[in-house]
């Protein structure tokens, strides 16, 4: 005898369709540990990641370069204590100025109020810092012994030379005095010392007698 089917009613329906399947109920029962396990690596990494300390910087710090300052009153005045009595003559006698070279050139002579004795000596294309120094000859002549130039003044030219390049900067500089002095040497030049001195005069040979120079 077959069992005689129950009547569906409404709320029956509901929970027919409400409840859930075995097989979605057994999924879900795997998936969800997986999911777990998959989380949790995860989050000990950030956990790691965000407690582990920041390594530490091992290169040793950069010694910072020393900066070169500039000269000070001080250490100018220790160079300007090297000069000695005759040096400061030498320099009191060094035409200054702007002055006209051969060529079309110039050159600038200024005297350095920070250190007495010492010059500015510049042009196009070179700038010096020069000390007097002692000759023999009387020539007024400056150095630059760290730029390697010599700055040589006579009575009517002055004239740059570079030790360095073997050659002259400039030639045939003039300050007014010394264009002077050049014109004065035009019109009575003086003696060159390669040319011969004079031959001196011949003593006369004939001598007068008692009576020529007798009054008469």
């Amino acid at each position: 005898m077959l069992p005689t089917p129950q009547a569906r009613t409404p709320s029956t329906l509901a929970q027919q369709r409400t409840a859930p399947a075995p097989l979605a109920c057994a999924l879900a029962l795997v998936i969800a540990p997986v999911a777990a396990l998959a989380q949790v690596p995860a989050v000990e990494t950030v956990a790691k990641t965000s407690a582990a300390p920041a390594p530490a910087d091992r290169r040793p710090p950069r010694a910072k370069s020393a900066r070169r300052t500039p000269a000070t009153s001080a250490s100018l005045g220790a160079v300007k204590a090297t000069l000695s009595a005759a040096e400061l003559a030498i320099a009191e006698h060094v035409h200054v100025g702007r002055m006209p070279c051969e060529l079309g050139a110039f050159v600038t002579v200024t005297a350095d109020p920070a250190t007495p004795g010492y010059f500015h000596v510049q042009g196009k294309g070179f700038k010096y810092h020069m000390a007097p120094v002692l000759t023999s000859t009387g020539t007024a002549r400056l150095e630059d012994t760290k730029g390697g130039a010599v700055w040589l003044q006579i009575a009517n030219k002055s004239m740059l030379m570079s030790q360095r390049l073997g050659r002259r900067l400039a030639d045939a500089c003039m300050s007014p005095a010394q264009m002077l002095a050049a014109e004065a040497f035009g019109k009575n030049p003086p003696p060159s010392l390669l040319e011969p001195l004079p031959a001196p005069r011949a003593a006369p040979t004939e001598y007068p007698t008692d009576a020529q120079v007798a009054p008469q």
